[in-house]
């Protein structure tokens, strides 16, 4: 692991005042590489069912303090934590490889307001936090993920897919003027900011390559524009998280106070309950300041904030004029109902969120036309199915996020199928399934994907960017 360079020693040093021996574990924590940790998807897997699956994975587990969900793994073979990612139950979205400290800005959310209807991520990317929130609040609460790079927001999107969410809207915008065009939209805001990284040096040894106080200053310029534009998003009575994985006064304490200077309506709240073991990191204005020595963790900082007046309640908008997105007809629905009641998919509220554009369905969160008649979305919710000469063609969105929920027997597959799905071939079974006939592939109980019966093969119908060619079985 890289040392960190002594010109920032210096400089948290006057800012914090460590004892020498605090410093010292500071500095030593830092060099450590840092321990896997996961967070279960609530979505999918309940907390018995996550102690089951890590005892078939030989992993030891310890709770973090913070996250009910989230957990520090120590599995018996050492190699698998470089392996996780190609783990048939990652690829099932079971559960996130997050780093514990990231988890706390949704604990934060999830305590302060628990029952917020529509959410913000504002710069959501990879999605470690956009899944985590989408964990609690559940349709008809509605999340809109917004990111700046295109390259990161198809990362955002595919780790959506493979969590099964199906109430968030994706915004591909700056999010330092989402303020003015989304003005007192969000019930809660969470800006993770883009920062120095000062506090990810344990994974990634490159992280303080180019640190220098001008730097600091230079990306704090970054997020107060961010916060004001967050102030602006906020409701009158909303809940506004602000976090960073670093260290520096200059990217969060002088950031916070910046918001509160310039707005007499922001006021910090105090989070020194927010978990049981908060006061070790707790600031005198009542932030979270985590260093890496603290918890043995990644280096992070979380403040909240709430707008003071009276929350209410968003008031529907229409569809912009030339949105290309109508709502479903009754023709169209009456086509797929045979098919969800060939599935035993319990429909009849399903079809109130239901769009089309051309030959496809979607499934919409229902204040998707509140938010596109404000801003342009880049994707909504799901993508339910393809409308063909041939008949409806059910997408993989569709099933990974329902088919827990569907009735009809389930396809289940052995280890070695599952493999050979996973790796895009198609498959033989003895199972005997009528020519032309759509299955949905379990493994565990969880779906994969969908295979059709053709030719006395099940074609395989995982989408091309979801094909692995070494997905691991335990």
């Amino acid at each position: 692991m890289a040392a960190l360079p002594q010109a920032f020693i210096d400089h948290i040093q006057q800012q914090q005042n460590f004892s020498a021996t605090e410093m010292e574990q500071f500095c030593q924590l830092s060099a450590q590489p840092l321990r896997k940790s996961v967070r279960f998807n609530r979505n999918k897997i309940s907390l018995a069912e996550f102690h089951q699956l890590a005892q078939q994975l030989a992993w030891t587990l310890e709770p973090i303090p913070w996250c009910n969900e989230g957990f520090w793994i120590s599995p018996k073979d050492p190699q698998m934590e470089h392996t996780l990612g190609n783990h048939v139950e990652h690829l099932q979205g079971l559960f996130y490889i997050q780093e514990s400290s990231s988890m706390l800005p949704v604990k934060v959310i999830e305590h302060f307001a628990p029952e917020a209807q529509i959410l913000l991520d504002m710069a959501a990317a990879p999605g470690s936090k956009t899944t985590q929130l989408a964990g609690h609040f559940i349709a008809p609460a509605a999340i809109v993920a917004n990111e700046l790079s295109s390259s990161r927001i198809k990362g955002l999107h595919a780790n959506i897919q493979r969590c099964g969410i199906d109430n968030v809207i994706l915004t591909h915008q700056d999010g330092r003027i989402l303020g003015e065009q989304l003005n007192a939209t969000f019930d809660a805001i969470l800006l993770d900011a883009p920062c120095g990284g000062e506090g990810t040096v344990r994974k990634d040894p490159d992280a303080m390559k180019n640190w220098s106080t001008q730097a600091l200053h230079t990306i704090s310029e970054v997020q107060k524009a961010l916060i004001e534009s967050a102030y602006l998003a906020l409701k009158p009575g909303g809940l506004l998280v602000y976090s960073t994985c670093t260290l520096s006064f200059e990217e969060n304490q002088f950031v916070c106070q910046h918001l509160l200077e310039r707005h007499q309506d922001m006021s910090a709240i105090d989070l020194k309950q927010c978990f049981a073991d908060a006061s070790r990191c707790i600031t005198p204005e009542g932030f979270l300041h985590v260093f890496p020595h603290i918890y043995n963790s990644e280096g992070f900082f979380v403040a909240a904030f709430r707008k003071a007046g009276e929350m209410k309640v968003t008031p529907p908008l229409e569809a912009p004029k030339k949105w290309p997105y109508r709502r479903a007809s009754q023709k169209l629905c009456q086509q797929l109902k045979p098919v969800f009641q060939h599935l035993g998919f319990e429909s009849s509220n399903f079809f109130d969120n239901l769009w089309s554009r051309d030959d496809t369905l979607w499934y919409f969160p229902a204040v998707t036309t509140t938010i596109a008649s404000q801003i342009k979305i880049q994707r909504s919710g799901i993508k339910v199915a393809e409308i063909h000469r041939s008949g409806i063609r059910l997408a993989h969105d569709f099933i990974i996020a329902f088919a827990t929920d569907f009735s009809q027997p389930k396809l289940e597959l052995s280890a070695e199928l599952a493999r050979d799905y996973l790796r895009g071939v198609d498959l033989r079974v003895p199972d005997a399934i009528p020519e032309n006939y759509e299955r949905v592939a379990f493994y565990r109980g969880q779906p994969l994907g969908l295979v059709k019966s053709l030719k006395g093969k099940l074609k395989n119908r995982l989408p091309r960017p979801l094909v692995r060619d070494n997905p691991i079985f335990k």
